[in-house]
């Protein structure tokens, strides 16, 4: 069989425009406004503050700021106490208990068990159209003792339960007033709202010592780059081109002109994809599925558009995680073989496959589908690029309006992800199988493995999942990116998350660093 070796194209170039690197390396630091802000860049504004309703991962992020939880999950994705302990009286029957911390509304009322359950009754009320409310259907009651106990009874057992219960928790006096809590928060958490001073911007309170975060809109990544140099803002996290990322290593650091400027690394969960429309007359075939796939060289990408900061992903969890699958075969690249089986499906050089491909307008985004399209095209296969804004771009792929999609899932955890992404019954605007995926085998694996014991029971399920998925490919795993953070000069502390959470700003330390003026006073 011919093999064709994937040649490098502009496309794939890791160099910055000329232009871009004299504007960013004449960059000098701004007298920006000394105020004490901590001032954050975000590529997306947080969309919805409402924990119930929130799908957006800057959303959820800023949510985890702003309310508490009664359960969190620790490094292996197990739940361990939020602000809540609790007991298994059956398997199907928990009971929750209230700690000390993280009890106190930012309007001074205290946070209690009839809260939790005006909060879960609430997300499992159809009429809020909450995306949580499938995983959490299989709760049948919830008691409320007394003002720190809730218990929760469910109609079958599920040993993962608990991890379930990460919704920030709201007060029940907010939710029967309709107190619109997606622009208006009211929680518990380690910050508050305190106002939003402009388009794209945020401010939040920290609640323990006052320190104010201002979460800032930068949709052009080289902008963010820019203004973090010039001190206009203070930290930047993830969204950045790795040349970007090398870019800010080498202006930072002891020997480099910004020395001040740090970039902390670490391998990253969040899992990248290529989405397929399973309604779609072209895309909702598997033969042409796997001729995409085919046509696709991660590896290549991964080595040179990501310089190596990614690893390759062929499910939705990394091999090491406990619900995931280290031994599914990679999907292969093959050009040659992709363009035969084109041809046998009646695709020719005179009437190629023709796809449109959406993405937003992130500019490395773009160039990452550009690529692919460049690949695709080895393989004769015509890929059309349309880049949106991220709302128009999200709204199109909950809607089905898309053939082929790149996305990312962030912050997965739990193997009840499965549920939400591939389950039939998961079609918008109930879940997020935007793919319109429907297999009768991958809904038994999903039921059977929630129905399991034990998390050693649920692992054989999960495993076959994997694979059903791997061979139906409603979607192709890509890679899951690195976790990047560079930071300025004052900021000390903060703790990058694998899964790109926010929740280092509860514990940061930020000093404003001085300006220049009063560094020639103190010299004097």
């Amino acid at each position: 069989m011919r093999r064709r070796q994937f040649l490098v194209s502009p496309l794939l170039s890791p160099l910055l425009s000329p232009l871009l690197i004299w504007g960013l390396g004449g960059c000098r630091r701004s007298s920006a406004p000394a105020d004490g802000v901590l001032r954050f860049g975000l590529a997306n504004p947080p969309r919805n503050l409402d924990p119930r309703l929130a799908m957006d991962a800057t959303s959820e992020r800023v949510n985890r700021l702003l309310y508490s939880r009664l359960v969190e999950l620790d490094d292996q994705g197990l739940p361990v106490p939020g602000i809540a302990c609790w007991k298994v009286l059956s398997p199907t029957h928990y009971r929750f208990e209230l700690g000390d911390l993280g009890r106190d509304f930012t309007d001074g009322t205290r946070l209690g068990a009839a809260d939790v359950a005006a909060t879960y009754r609430s997300v499992l009320d159809p009429a809020t159209v909450s995306p949580h409310r499938p995983l959490l259907s299989l709760i049948g009651e919830i008691r409320v003792p007394d003002a720190d106990r809730v218990e929760f009874l469910l109609r079958e057992p599920d040993p993962l339960f608990p991890a379930y219960l990460g919704i920030g928790i709201l007060p029940a006096a907010a939710l029967a007033a309709g107190r619109s809590l997606a622009e208006d928060p009211l929680g518990s958490g380690p910050f508050r709202l305190l106002d939003r001073p402009g388009p794209g911007r945020l401010r939040l309170e920290r609640r323990r010592d006052g320190q104010t975060l201002e979460l800032l809109t930068v949709k052009d990544p080289n902008v963010r780059v820019m203004k973090l140099l010039r001190g206009e803002i203070h930290l930047i996290q993830n969204d950045l081109s790795p040349e970007l990322v090398k870019f800010l290593e080498a202006r930072g650091g002891a020997d480099g002109p910004d020395g001040s400027i740090r970039v902390e690394t670490r391998p990253g969960v969040n899992f990248s994809y290529l989405g397929f429309n399973l309604a779609d007359p072209l895309t909702g075939r598997l033969p042409v599925r796997q001729a995409i796939v085919q046509a696709i060289d991660r590896q290549a990408l991964v080595r040179h558009l990501f310089h190596g900061r990614a690893g390759l992903a062929e499910s939705l969890f990394p091999p090491g995680h406990w619900a995931g699958h280290p031994g599914l075969t990679p999907s292969p690249f093959d050009p040659d073989e992709a363009r035969d089986r084109l041809e046998s499906l009646g695709f020719t050089h005179e009437h190629p496959l023709t796809l449109t491909l959406k993405t937003t307008s992130d500019p490395f985004r773009v160039r990452l589908a550009t690529a692919i399209q460049a690949q695709a095209a080895e393989a004769g296969i015509r890929i059309r690029v349309q880049s949106h804004d991220w709302g128009t771009f999200f709204g199109d792929v909950k809607a089905g309006r898309f053939q082929l999609f790149l996305l990312t899932w962030a912050g997965i955890r739990l193997p009840d992800i499965f549920r939400y992404p591939f389950h039939s019954a998961s079609v918008p605007p109930v879940g997020a199988n935007r793919g319109r995926y429907r297999s009768n085998e991958a809904d038994r694996l999903i039921e059977q493995a929630r129905l399991q014991p034990s998390l050693a029971d649920q692992v054989p399920f999960y495993r076959a999942l994997a694979e059903r998925l791997h061979e139906d490919l409603p979607c192709l795993g890509l890679w899951y990116e690195d976790q990047v953070v560079a930071m300025g000069p004052g900021v000390q502390g903060y703790r990058l998350a694998a899964d790109g959470n926010y929740d280092g700003l509860a514990d940061l330390r930020f000093q404003v660093a001085p300006t220049a003026r009063s560094l020639a006073s103190s010299r004097r």
